[in-house]
């Protein structure tokens, strides 16, 4: 005699439901570049997402509260000659974001109180000095103005 034994689960009865067109960010163009980020940052007033853009990197600031569809000119940070790889909201203040990119640069950026409203290309900080492409800013969770940039290696080289 053969019997079926189930699972026990607390979610096997957990069902999800799809949130309506009107709380959701619609028509906005994610960047392809293949990365391993997660392509947004989110904090308390704003989320960033990485997006396709010509002539360099760029990425969206948008409000929390603003939902719908996105303009496809809605204003950018577009400082970096290279995609944009990362970006990471600052823990300290929620004006502040770093972003990272093929240009071997990192950036760190002031949003404005009520978001933006011109596309922002002046940052308030260029930081040089890595030989490859920066593929991961962090900001220390604790102690304040300590930012991490780390570039990404492309495998071994291995001489014999």
């Amino acid at each position: 005699m053969f019997r079926r034994v189930v699972r026990a689960s607390k979610f096997r009865h957990v069902f999800g439901q799809a949130v309506k067109n009107d709380q959701c960010y619609d028509d906005i163009r994610v960047s392809r570049v293949t990365w391993d980020s997660s392509f947004c940052a989110v904090n308390p007033k704003f989320v960033a997402i990485i997006i396709e853009a010509s002539g360099g990197g760029a990425f969206l600031v948008l409000p929390l509260l603003k939902t719908g569809r996105i303009d496809k000119a809605y204003p950018t940070v577009c400082g970096h000659t290279g995609p944009v790889l990362d970006i990471d909201w600052c823990p300290h203040n929620d004006h502040v974001i770093a972003s990272g990119s093929e240009d071997c640069t990192v950036m760190v950026w002031q949003i404005p109180e009520n978001g933006l409203v011109t596309p922002l290309a002046e940052p308030v900080v260029v930081l040089e000095g890595h030989s490859k492409r920066v593929g991961i800013v962090t900001w220390h969770p604790t102690a304040r103005n300590v930012l991490m940039s780390a570039e990404k290696h492309g495998g071994t080289n291995i001489s014999p």
